[in-house]
C-alpha cells in the first residue's frame, strides 16, 4: 500500500487502513493513542528530565529538572489557550500558513467529539505532548547558565512564533504538507526545529565559564542511563503512536524505531571503542538518542532495512558532528542538542525521501514522484524550518537579553543555579 500522508493531516483526510465508519469511535485506536500519549509525556517527565539532569554538574541538577517541569506546565496551558487551534483548526483563506482560532479553549468540546475515529480530547492531548518535549529539548543547549525567567519567556514565545507555524505547515494541512513533505513523527517539526534553536541559543548566550579548558563531565551517569532508557521506551509512543491507529503501520513504525535506536547506539559505541580504546556508557546512550531522533521522520514510511541504514548513519554522522561542534567550532552546546537532534533530524528527513521508496523496502512514494523529487522536497522542508527557527530564535533571544537579560552572572554561574535561582540543593551533602 502506498502511504504518503503524515499523521497530522486534518481529520477528514486521515487514511485509516482498518475498517472504521466516518464519525464512529474506534476503541482499539483510542486505547492505543491514550497509551501513546502517556508514553510521550513520560519521555519528557521523567525521561528527558533525568537524562539532562544527570549530564550537568551536581550544582545545576535541580535547575534542569525545574526547567523541564515548568515547560510542561507552561506549554500545556498555551496549547489550550490557542496553540492547538492555530495549528489544527481551519484557517480559511490563510490555511496554507496558519490555522484558525475556533478551537481555542475547546469551546465546543464534548466526550463525543471525534478527530478521525478517536476522541478529540485524546488527539488534543497526544499532540500536546509533542509540543511539550520540543522546547524542552532546547534546554540542553543553554543548561547551567540561563536565568529561569528568561527560559520561561523564551520557551513560551518560541512555541508561539516558531513551533506553531512550522507545525501547521507540515502537520496541520499547510503549504509544506501540500508540497508533499514527509515527516511522520517530527524529524523536521521537532528535531530540526529544536536543534537549530539550540545552536542559536548556544551562540547567543556564549560559553559557560571555563569552557572548553575546564572538564565538565556528567555528575551522575546512573541518572543519565535511567533517563535514556525512559526515552527509548517512551519513543515508541512518539513514533508508533503517530500512526493514530492500532494496526500494522503502527507496528512497523515501532520496529523501525527500535532498529534505529539499537543500530545508532552500537555504531557510536564501536566508533568510540576504535578511536579511544574503550566504549563509554555515555557514548552508547547518546548514540541511542541520535538513532531515535534520526529515524523519527522516517519511522512510518520505511521498512526495517531502511531503519538499519538510517540508524547506522545516525551513529556515525552525529558522533562526528558532536566532535566538530565541540572541538573545532568550540561552540558550547552544553548537552549536544544540535549535533544529536538537529543534525540527526536533517539526516533522517533527507533519508526518508530515499528509503520510503517501495523499491528500497519502504511503503512507497506518491504516484509519479521519484526518489530525487522527494529528497528535493525534504530538503526544502528542512531549509525552510531551519531558516525560520534560526531567524526567530535569534530575535527572541536578543529581545529578551535587552529586556530582562539571558544569563546569570559569572559568580552565580560558579555557585550553581540550584542555589542561586531556587535556594535548594539536589544533594543534602553539598
Amino acid at each position: 500500500m502506498t502511504f504518503t500522508l503524515t499523521k497530522k493531516l486534518l481529520p477528514g483526510l486521515l487514511l485509516l487502513p482498518t475498517v472504521s465508519l466516518a464519525g464512529q469511535l474506534n476503541q482499539a485506536n483510542t486505547a492505543w493513542i491514550l497509551t501513546s500519549t502517556g508514553l510521550v509525556l513520560f519521555m519528557t517527565i521523567p525521561g528527558l528530565s533525568l537524562f539532562y539532569a544527570g549530564l550537568v554538574r551536581s550544582k545545576n541538577v535541580l535547575s534542569v529538572l525545574m526547567q523541564c517541569f515548568a515547560i510542561t506546565c507552561l506549554v500545556s496551558l498555551l496549547w489550550l489557550a490557542g496553540i492547538y487551534s492555530f495549528i489544527f483548526a481551519d484557517g480559511g483563506e490563510l490555511q496554507k500558513f496558519i490555522g484558525g482560532y475556533s478551537k481555542a479553549f475547546l469551546p465546543d468540546i464534548s466526550t463525543g467529539a471525534l478527530t478521525g475515529d478517536i476522541p478529540e480530547t485524546v488527539y488534543f492531548m497526544f499532540q500536546m505532548t509533542f509540543a511539550i518535549i520540543t522546547p524542552a529539548l532546547i534546554v540542553g543547549a543553554f543548561a547551567e547558565r540561563m536565568k529561569f525567567s528568561a527560559m520561561l519567556w523564551f520557551s513560551g514565545l518560541w512555541l508561539c512564533i516558531v513551533y506553531m507555524p512550522v507545525c501547521h505547515w507540515i502537520w496541520g494541512g499547510g503549504w509544506l504538507a501540500g508540497l508533499g513533505v514527509m515527516d511522520f513523527a517530527g524529524g523536521i517539526v521537532i528535531h530540526v526545529n529544536a536543534g537549530i534553536a539550540a545552536l542559536v541559543s548556544a551562540l547567543v548566550l556564549g560559553k559557560r565559564r571555563g569552557f572548553p579548558t575546564t572538564a565538565m563531565p556528567p555528575h551522575n551517569m546512573t541518572m543519565v542511563v535511567t533517563g535514556a532508557g525512559m526515552l527509548w521506551v517512551g519513543w515508541f509512543g512518539f513514533n508508533a503512536g503517530s500512526a493514530l491507529t492500532a494496526d500494522g503501520r503502527a507496528g512497523m513504525a515501532m520496529l523501525a524505531t527500535h532498529i534505529g535506536a539499537a543500530s545508532g547506539a552500537l555504531t557510536w559505541m564501536f566508533i568510540e571503542w576504535i578511536r579511544f580504546g574503550k566504549p563509554s556508557v555515555l557514548g552508547i546512550v547518546t548514540g541511542m538518542v541520535a538513532g531515535l531522533g534520526t529515524i523519527t521522520p522516517a519511522s512510518g514510511f520505511v521498512g526495517p532495512g531502511g531503519a538499519l541504514v538510517i540508524g547506522v548513519t545516525a551513529g556515525f554522522v552525529c558522533f562526528y558532528a558532536t566532535q566538530y561542534v565541540k572541538r573545532t567550532l568550540i561552540i558550547d552546546d552544553s548537552l549536544d542538542v544540535f549535533p544529536v537532534h538537529g543534525i540527526g533530524g536533517i539526516v533522517g528527513s533527507l533519508l526518508t525521501g530515499v528509503f520510503a521508496a517501495s523499491s528500497l523496502g519502504g511503503l512507497g512514494l506518491a504516484e509519479g514522484v521519484s526518489i530525487i523529487d522527494q529528497v528535493r522536497v525534504q530538503a526544502l522542508g528542512v531549509l525552510v524550518t531551519a531558516s525560520w527557527s534560526g531567524l526567530f530564535s535569534y530575535l527572541i533571544l536578543k529581545g529578551l537579553d535587552k529586556w530582562i537579560g539571558l544569563r546569570v552572572t559569572s559568580d552565580e554561574e560558579m555557585q550553581g543555579l540550584d542555589t542561586v535561582l531556587h535556594e535548594e540543593s539536589g544533594y543534602s551533602d553539598l
